[in-house]
């Protein structure tokens, strides 16, 4: 089957957060807190991929609260985090919904998601993911995590799908 072809059957998106919604790096303030870069872009894509009615899932391996608020600032209802294992999160999550593996798309930067690769029709890896996590990827990126890389495959889903619609216009992305 070609790549296109896993693309348009997509009906569920799991991504990672740090390294693929971030630049993976973990920034800290005086006080401990810690603080996220997110992309506006990325943000819009997941919007669009939502309303097009494919299902967003954030699956984390740590806790941080800039993850909810994103996350509840999108509009996106499911985020797992202090996930240890991925992979069985998201084969119970996807048996819940009665979904086939060719429905799921996953997006990930990092070992840990190569769990979640296993379990989905189509892996996706950022630009800047690890070795392992490109070779083991349907699609690369061309984009770096934090830099775009969730809109470009956000973009390309919709492409194969017949779905991208340039006059999308009652989006607000914060």
């Amino acid at each position: 089957m070609l790549i296109e072809e896993k693309a348009a059957k997509i009906s569920l998106f799991f991504m990672d957060l740090d390294g693929v919604l971030t630049d993976g790096r973990i920034i800290l303030d005086h006080h401990g807190q810690e603080i996220k870069s997110f992309h506006v872009r990325d943000g819009l894509g997941l919007k669009m991929l939502m309303k097009a009615g494919i299902e967003v899932i954030i699956v984390t391996g740590r806790r941080s609260r800039a993850a909810e608020h994103r996350a509840r600032e999108l509009g996106i209802g499911r985020l797992y985090q202090d996930v240890p294992d991925k992979g069985a999160l998201c084969k119970k999550l996807i048996l819940d919904r009665g979904l086939e593996k060719l429905s799921v798309a996953c997006m990930g930067d990092d070992i840990p998601d190569l769990a979640m690769f296993r379990e989905a029709g189509l892996s996706i890896a950022v630009a800047d993911a690890v070795k392992e996590v490109r070779e083991a990827a349907d699609y690369v990126t061309k984009r770096k995590g934090g830099h775009g890389a969730v809109r470009e495959a956000c973009e390309w889903i919709l492409k194969c799908q017949e779905k991208w619609d340039v006059s999308f216009t009652d989006f607000t992305v914060k």
